[in-house]
């Protein structure tokens, strides 16, 4: 089962229907089981009956959870696969030692994945919904796996299933919710 990590400003928000439930569609279309729970009520003593755990992304303006990285040191112990979309790359940078830095995107844009990995495949380029007012440095131990060093499009943990993508594959690209799930 796949945790879905609701970062959104309050719980049982509107945002939920715009960036939680379609990945819960999605992974749902793909034949995989996913529950949501919102990031404050989340505890570590749950997260050993999930086997992967997704942390989705907020509205634009929604930094509420950028108040409360402390909830999130769990991801440093965590050895199993964890993806952040959006503010959940924000969340995994920040964990790891990265900044959150203004970096205003809206619409559809070219993305040149400059690295293979299992989660977004062979280098080429695609195309992926963007709607964020932050992006990210790259953090130490992290390789670049879409993007540049001065905007990081998506990220992978050198040596953990920890990856991070700044756009929306809720919108554009479920491909890559589908290739996590069968991580």
């Amino acid at each position: 089962m796949i945790l879905l990590l609701d970062l959104c400003y309050e719980r049982d928000s509107l945002s939920a229907y715009e960036f939680v439930h379609p990945i819960g569609d999605a992974l749902q279309n793909a034949g995989t089981r996913s529950e949501a729970m919102h990031f404050m009520d989340m505890t570590e003593n749950g997260l050993e009956s999930y086997e992967k755990i997704i942390l989705c992304g907020t509205a634009l303006k929604d930094n509420a959870f950028a108040e409360h990285l402390e909830s999130f040191s769990w991801i440093a112990g965590w050895d199993r696969p964890l993806l952040g979309i959006c503010a959940g790359m924000q969340v995994i940078a920040a964990v790891f030692g990265g900044r959150i830095i203004p970096q205003p995107v809206i619409g559809l844009e070219r993305i040149e994945i400059i690295g293979d990995s299992p989660l977004l495949g062979e280098r080429r380029e695609i195309e992926g919904y963007h709607l964020h007012n932050f992006g990210v440095t790259l953090p130490a131990d992290f390789r670049l796996l879409a993007g540049e060093r001065g905007r990081v499009e998506a990220f992978c943990h050198c040596m953990r299933p920890v990856y991070g993508i700044i756009f929306h594959p809720e919108v554009r690209n479920r491909w890559i919710l589908e290739r996590f799930s069968r991580f």
